[in-house]
C-alpha cells in the first residue's frame, strides 16, 4: 500500500504546486517530497519491527490533513486509508492463524 502511495503523494505535491494552493508555491513540492521521504523510511523499516507500521499510520493521518490544502485529495486519501486498514486487519489475522498452525503442528514451519 505504501509503495503505491509514494506515487500519489508526489502527485499531490505537484498538484498543490501547480494550483498555487499555498504561498510560496514551492511549499507544495516540499510537502510532497517530505511525505515521499516518510514513505520511503516507512518501507525501509517495515520488515524490521513495528516502526514501519506506526510510520504508515502517521503518514495516513498526514495525507488526510493534506485535504485541507487540496480538497479532492480527500477521496484518494480515504481510499488508501481504507486499504491500509484492510491490510492491517487481514495481516493480523494471517499472523494469528499462522502462529496457531505452527503451535498445532509442533513448531514445524
Amino acid at each position: 500500500v505504501l509503495g503505491f502511495e509514494l506515487i500519489i503523494v508526489v502527485l499531490m505535491g505537484l498538484s498543490i504546486f501547480g494550483l498555487s494552493a499555498v504561498e510560496p508555491r514551492e511549499l507544495g513540492l516540499y510537502l510532497g517530497g517530505g511525505l515521499a521521504v516518510v514513505i520511503v523510511v516507512g518501507l525501509a523499516v517495515m520488515r524490521v519491527g513495528r516502526a514501519g507500521i506506526v510510520i504508515g499510520w502517521i503518514l495516513h493521518a498526514l495525507m488526510l490533513l493534506v485535504a485541507i490544502l487540496l480538497p479532492l485529495s480527500l477521496i484518494v486519501s480515504l481510499l488508501f486509508t481504507a486499504l491500509w486498514i484492510y491490510c492491517m486487519v487481514k495481516g493480523a489475522r494471517i499472523d494469528r492463524d499462522r502462529e496457531a498452525w505452527i503451535a498445532a503442528h509442533g513448531g514445524a514451519a
